[in-house]
């Protein structure tokens, strides 16, 4: 491949339905979606892809049963201290991205810990999305701008693009490059509505538990063949 994204945001969707389909609880399809996050990983680092950031659990999740979210968050914890190593073997950066302060304790004390053993990793970032909505996020950073400019912080006229980058939940993070979504839909469903702006967006159907190495090598080849102009024409960005 020519080239290589900077970053790769993922929505991975499907783990509750591959599990239906199969006669199987709902929690099996997001057991079996936890091998696909590490292969992912995996070969995004090898790769060199510099941020890879996974919408992990949304605000709209916490709507679904409580069994379930309970689940998920015990499987979030287990992971974190399964591949705790890994992490560090293979000089990735956690990075948390959300309403963090939503999640149960174990959770945040978890994500801390992980956090901050891996900080100083040169590394692929990986970002879990938590908790995470965009249009909470922009809210939120308004909400700060706002409070600012009545405090004679920021003045109204410097704030732009770059001011609302910088109060995001993503402000250490580059814009994104390559958005995938598994399982067949065809939606951003909330997730860095601000950062994929002129983000390339490939779907497959194929649901998140059976996405493999070559599922994903597939959507890097399809960024690779995309001419990204940012407004621009061809002419102008070949000359």
């Amino acid at each position: 491949m020519n080239r290589i994204p900077k970053h790769v945001a993922i929505i991975m969707d499907g783990n509750g339905r591959w599990a239906e389909k199969r006669g199987e609880n709902r929690i099996k399809g997001h057991i079996k979606g936890v091998k696909s996050v590490k292969i992912v990983v995996e070969e995004a680092a090898k790769l060199k892809i510099k941020f890879l950031t996974l919408f992990t659990f949304s605000t709209e999740n916490w709507k679904r049963p409580k069994t379930e979210i309970d689940t998920l968050m015990k499987l979030l914890v287990s992971s974190l201290k399964d591949e705790f190593e890994e992490l560090n073997k293979n000089n990735i950066k956690l990075n948390t991205i959300g309403n963090i302060n939503n999640l149960p304790n174990k959770v945040q004390k978890e994500l801390n810990y992980v956090e901050n053993k891996t900080s100083e990793n040169s590394g692929m970032v990986l970002t879990l999305a938590l908790s995470y909505g965009a249009k909470e996020e922009i809210t939120n950073a308004l909400k700060i701008i706002s409070n600012k400019v009545k405090n004679n912080i920021i003045s109204i006229e410097k704030v732009d693009q770059y001011t609302i980058n910088k109060h995001l939940y993503t402000y250490n993070l580059p814009d994104v490059d390559l958005l995938i979504r598994s399982s067949g839909e065809q939606r951003i469903s909330n997730f860095l509505l601000w950062q994929i702006a002129y983000a390339e967006l490939y779907f497959t159907d194929i649901f998140w538990p059976d996405f493999n190495k070559l599922d994903f090598y597939k959507a890097l080849d399809f960024y690779n063949e995309r001419e990204r102009r940012f407004g621009k024409t061809s002419k102008q960005i070949n000359d």
